[in-house]
């Protein structure tokens, strides 16, 4: 003889217990790609500031002031890529503005190591790939409805 449960246990509703508590988003794996390069991006400005803030300090540059005050900059700079990638990957829907100032403001970076020439080339090259393929990855139609951004919100 089976029992039938009453309307108060969870086995009564489709969703369960869970239904009730603030489920994670399912994010499209192109947001997450797109959060991932970005976050890499803001630690890679990070890293040069932390290395240009300890050169200036310690080490023997031809202007400690001036490498201090890029140090500092740089690492200012790695805040705005990594609390939009922390936004990406919540799927906060503020995030993608930030994202792709970045990768605009990445661009002129990415010529500019490529005129230098030499070394600078790869990075360049590299960058420029990144920026390209996370603007790309945020346009797409996927990303956008999943933040919450697209036509169907428009017309609302």
């Amino acid at each position: 003889m089976s029992k039938k449960p009453s309307p108060r246990t969870p086995a009564a509703s489709p969703e369960g217990p869970a239904a009730t508590a603030a489920e994670p988003k399912t994010l499209p794996g192109r947001l997450t790609a797109a959060a991932v390069l970005t976050a890499l991006e803001g630690l890679a400005l990070a890293g040069l500031g932390v290395y240009m803030l300890f050169v200036g300090i310690a080490g023997h540059p031809d202007s400690p002031q001036q490498a201090e005050t890029g140090g500092v900059t740089l690492l200012a700079l790695a805040a705005l890529p990594l609390i939009a990638a922390r936004g990406l990957r919540l799927g906060r829907r503020w995030s993608r503005g930030p994202a792709l100032i970045t990768q605009l403001m990445a661009l002129p970076v990415a010529w500019t190591l490529w005129t230098t020439g030499g070394a600078m080339t790869a990075a360049a090259v590299a960058l420029a790939l990144a920026a390209v393929a996370v603007a790309g990855l945020l346009v797409n139609p996927t990303a956008t409805e999943a933040l919450g951004i697209g036509p169907a919100d428009q017309a609302r």
